[in-house]
């Protein structure tokens, strides 16, 4: 599933304006490596590498647990299904597909969406989704001494879980229950006017240039027009 639902989420986040338009091309991006760089944001399809099997199926086995001990009404539907562990194994292979582990849960999205339309379609639901939220964001919170450390990792937790129940909201109709918690922000191209031609310059936007030109120290206050930047970043 990783390379299917990072097509997807890349779309998605790109006409957000939270990845640049050039996404799909960038390594730091699409790589299933987590960057080493601490400032740089880790994409939820890059968890595998910094948590490993072990820590992914210990997140999920306590979210089971919680639901487990839920109210009969939202542990029904899960009961049915199959016990505990069946759960927590389903939705570890599902996770750690998703995060970069490889083809681990068999079926990919048509048993996914399967699962969602015939064995849980009365969860979801606005009640549903904001119960499943609720357990979910106790979990995170929980477990904590697995993310390694890493104030990286429940940012890319919050925007996985985010990216699923916004298009189950859309799918089934129902409002989104709110955010996780923080979710990773916006990841801006670094901008190298050395290396680029002078229409690649001029088809900058203003927010690009004066962003760019104050990372190189140069204050463009002094510079009030677009074109005034432009010829700026053309003299470096």
């Amino acid at each position: 599933m990783t390379a299917d639902i990072q097509r997807a989420y890349i779309a998605a986040a790109v006409s957000r304006g939270l990845l640049p338009a050039e996404a799909h091309r960038m390594a730091q991006v699409i790589s299933l490596d987590a960057p080493n760089d601490p400032a740089k944001p880790i994409q939820f399809w890059q968890l595998y590498s910094v948590l490993g099997p072990d820590r992914i199926v210990a997140i999920v086995r306590d979210f089971y647990q919680r639901v487990f001990a839920d109210e009969p009404w939202f542990v029904a539907p899960f009961a049915r299904v199959g016990p505990l562990d069946h759960h927590v194994m389903t939705q570890s292979q599902m996770w750690i597909d998703v995060m970069g582990g490889g083809p681990a849960y068999h079926g990919a999205e048509f048993r996914l969406n399967f699962h969602h339309t015939h064995n849980a379609m009365e969860l979801m639901t606005a009640e549903g989704a904001a119960r499943w939220t609720r357990l979910m964001v106790e979990t995170l919170d929980a477990c904590e001494p697995h993310m390694t450390g890493d104030p990286r990792i429940r940012p890319a937790l919050n925007t996985f879980l985010g990216h699923f129940m916004d298009k189950y909201a859309g799918d089934f109709r129902f409002d989104a229950p709110g955010a996780f918690g923080v979710s990773n922000p916006p990841l801006k191209r670094r901008i190298n006017f050395m290396t680029m031609t002078t229409e690649a310059i001029e088809a900058l936007d203003e927010e690009e240039l004066r962003q760019a030109l104050g990372e190189r120290g140069i204050d463009t206050t002094a510079y009030p027009t677009k074109q005034d930047l432009v010829d700026k970043a053309l003299m470096l």
